[in-house]
């Protein structure tokens, strides 16, 4: 039990040495702003927050994550290849993709995939 506890002391001890140490000859300058302040998407985080913002970054973004998601969706599907009925299996697929082909087709027919207006 003394053994356990020496070792936790020894640890301790190093960790804490360490943090101090990183503490001190870290190379970080306070003084700059610039450097301390968050980045977000190409915004300046000094200015207003009420800015207008183009409804393009979020339609890009919405198509983005429909399509990863339904990417998530179709890798399951190559190995059932091997497991299920094939007549099966490409009438299964045949829609899943003609549903992704409808979905690009609206898409584009409501122009969401043109940047300029």
């Amino acid at each position: 039990m003394i053994f356990l506890m020496n070792i936790f002391l020894l640890i301790s001890i190093i960790t804490n040495i360490l943090m101090m140490l990183s503490i001190i000859l870290s190379k970080k300058s306070f003084s700059d702003r610039e450097k301390m302040s968050p980045f977000e998407c190409g915004f300046d985080p000094k200015m207003s927050a009420r800015i207008p913002f183009s409804l393009h970054f979020f339609l890009i973004t919405v198509i983005f994550l429909i399509f990863d998601v339904e990417i998530a969706l179709i890798f399951p599907i190559i190995p059932l290849f091997k497991l299920v009925n094939f007549i099966l299996w490409t009438k299964i697929s045949f829609f899943f993709i003609i549903i992704l082909i409808f979905g690009l087709y609206h898409e584009w027919n409501q122009n969401m995939l043109n940047w300029s207006n």
